[in-house]
């Protein structure tokens, strides 16, 4: 059990000016039902740099750690006790920090207050759910109507190795260069390394306004703490309006390697990409790492279309040790979205034209049953496919890391996972492969799978 500073901290300006009622849902949060949401996020935002990706560790390390919302004359100041000591400077907390700190407990407060009690939004259809989506982000303040399309979304593994997080800084230093901005998870690893080298290409060009979006969830907040280069972060309330918050709000996609989490995501977008009604949507997406990876890669592709065919394989492009080469087809890429939106008289900063089916909205919560009765068969339709196969790693990623999925697994046992034979092959062999280059946790050195597979 770890012990550290106690203070009290002033908002910023991520905040905003509250009115009275506002204040007083932040006073009442420190008692209410969504304290110990905003404790946990509270505690991850301020453990930034932590090499530990098990919430529970987190969680337990600081079970000591509280903090409360205090109401003055002027508005609010949070008090913190037994915080880490890595998230201050001389007993000042870093401004970085300070600012995340502040922009979960908004979010927060805000789907609690605004979307999950509010008649304006049915989060049972399709439209409900984008229309929230776009209100979050908006009241984020991470929609800018009056800028062209150049945020690139980067996605990849936490716990990488030294080469390939090395290439995700060149891979945000080209991209940099270029005049893009950088959206990832916000956590270590891929998500970092992209956002530190995007700001010495905007120093080298003299962009003062870099913008480094994090979009997180606190069921994954814990495990992947934001990096404090993240000057605008948005935290979703769950997996998927967290993806469908970088699908919408992304210009061009960059995937580097990882584990689960990264093959999540990777189904996800295809899943969407595959739904015939966006057949005709410029979406540039490519995977890239350094030829150390190159192997990587052949596995995800071969996945893919032992999964999903080849049709899925042909909406993303493999550019393997080539960093200028990735940003300018990125480049080009965005330029042709910034085209196709001008004259759909889409928006810039939202892409409303692009068609998501509610089976990749709907929140899809881990548990034995649920995992069970997955339908992985080639007889569905493709897109419904993958989907599901979201749904499969999603719960992976959760009895990995997330504390809810560790429990269900240390209470009743791994999850079995159901498959046609053509699919099970595929997967085990993904699976296996990313426990055997260490991509699947970096706390352990033996990982313990939380899942079988059975056809």
């Amino acid at each position: 059990m770890a012990t550290g500073i106690s203070t009290t901290i002033s908002p910023e300006e991520v905040m905003g000016v509250l009115s009275q009622k506002e204040v007083h849902d932040l006073s009442q949060a420190s008692s209410g039902k969504i304290h110990e949401t905003l404790r946990q996020c509270t505690l991850a935002v301020l453990n930034c740099g932590s090499d530990i990706d098990d919430s529970r560790l987190v969680l337990e390390q600081f079970k000591d750690f509280r903090f409360k919302v205090e109401q003055r004359n002027r508005g609010i100041k949070l008090r913190v006790e037994n915080a880490p000591e890595s998230a201050f400077v001389d007993g000042k907390i870093i401004k970085g920090i300070k600012e995340n700190m502040f922009a979960v407990i908004r979010d927060i407060l805000y789907v609690d207050n605004q979307i999950n009690n509010s008649s304006l939004f049915d989060l049972s259809k399709s439209e409900g759910i984008t229309s929230a989506v776009f209100h979050i982000l908006r009241n984020a303040k991470t929609l800018k109507p009056d800028t062209p399309p150049n945020l690139t979304i980067c996605w990849g593994g936490h716990s990488i190795n030294r080469i390939e997080y090395d290439y995700t800084k060149e891979i945000g230093y080209q991209l940099g260069l270029r005049g893009l901005n950088i959206c990832t998870g916000c956590g270590p690893g891929a998500m970092k390394g992209p956002m530190k080298g995007a700001t010495i290409g905007h120093a080298k060009q003299r962009i003062q306004d870099g913008r480094y979006l994090g979009f997180t969830e606190p069921g994954i907040i814990a495990a992947e703490s934001p990096n404090p280069i993240v000057n605008n972060l948005v935290t979703l309330p769950d997996i998927e309006k967290r993806l469908e918050a970088f699908v919408r709000a992304g210009h061009g996609f960059v995937v580097f390697p990882g584990g689960a989490g990264t093959t999540e995501e990777i189904l996800y977008l295809l899943g969407i990409l595959l739904h015939p009604e966006n057949k005709d949507i410029p979406f540039p997406l490519i995977f890239t790492g350094p030829k150390e990876s190159k192997s990587y890669f052949e596995q995800v592709n071969q996945f893919v279309g032992s999964t999903l065919g080849q049709k899925a394989q042909n909406l993303y492009e493999i550019i393997i040790d080539d960093p200028a080469q990735v940003a300018r087809k990125i480049k080009q890429g965005i330029e042709k979205v910034h085209q196709f939106r001008t004259t759909k008289d889409d928006a810039y900063y939202f892409n409303w034209l692009l068609k998501i089916d509610i089976a990749f909205q709907e929140t899809f919560t881990p548990s034995h049953d649920a995992m069970n009765t997955l339908i992985l068969s080639k007889d569905i339709a493709t897109h419904l496919l993958a989907a599901n196969l979201r749904k499969a790693f999603s719960g992976i990623v959760s009895g990995n890391i997330k504390d809810q999925g560790i429990q269900i697994i240390d209470k009743h046992g791994p999850f079995k996972i159901n498959a046609d034979k053509c699919i099970m092959q595929p997967m085990d062999q993904l699976l296996q492969s990313f426990v055997k280059e260490r991509r699947m946790k970096v706390s352990e050195d033996r990982y313990k799978p939380c899942y079988y597979l059975e056809c």
